[in-house]
């Protein structure tokens, strides 16, 4: 099995790479296509929540993110 790696990208969204399922609050799984790389939206204006669609770099998102 491939390794899972979740990336939060500064002003950007959450970029999650490897095997995984993404499920809704009443746990249904989203179709994701056989897609193994996906971005969740982070600065909540995205028209297709929960993914990305791009709308952080219109609106001006501004998140630094460093681990400590």
């Amino acid at each position: 099995m491939a390794e899972t790696k979740l990336t939060v990208n500064n002003h950007g969204p959450l970029r999650i790479t490897g095997d995984f399922v993404i499920y809704d609050a009443e746990g249904q799984a989203f179709g994701l296509g056989g897609r193994n790389t996906i971005s969740l939206c982070r600065c909540g204006y995205s028209e297709n929540k929960p993914f990305c669609d791009g709308t952080h770099r219109k609106i001006g998102f501004d998140a630094p993110t460093k681990a400590t």
